[in-house]
């Protein structure tokens, strides 16, 4: 859900490298009920260069058992299905750095102007006493 029902998490995006090294993005995954499902948080992924392991920085066991898809809207994102018995994995990766599309900034200019409706709503609805929010009877 987003704001206010939770926090909108936006990731930091990577310019292209300046040189020929790629980036090399280490991402926490947690597992529920033994599975993950969801986008990696960078773009124009090196697909060979993926690996998913127990522990950080190639460490614990590795996973093999991972799936990968490339949207084809949009090829340059990578969506990965992980299965694994346990709470969290490390997935590592290459990439030359992120396309910064249009849908980004529309996250984030839609996170933006809910905050405001948000306290909009409060200073309206609410009253502001100088040290915290309380809703007006």
């Amino acid at each position: 859900m987003a704001y206010p029902d939770s926090i909108d998490r936006f990731y930091d995006k990577l310019n292209k490298s300046g040189t020929r090294n790629p980036y090399v993005i280490e991402e926490r995954v947690a597992l529920s009920a033994g599975s993950y499902t969801g986008e990696l948080q960078h773009d124009n992924i090196n697909n060979p260069s993926i690996r998913v392991f127990t522990g950080s920085r190639f460490t614990g066991d590795e996973i093999t058992n991972w799936t990968l898809s490339v949207p084809s809207a949009t090829p340059w994102r990578r969506s990965i299905k992980i299965f694994a018995s346990v709470a969290e994995v490390y997935v590592t990766y290459e990439t030359p750095g992120d396309t910064v599309e249009a849908d980004d900034i529309n996250a984030v200019q839609a996170s933006v102007t809910a905050t405001q409706t948000e306290l909009e709503r409060y200073k309206t609805n609410g009253r502001i006493d100088g040290g915290s929010f309380t809703r007006g009877v």
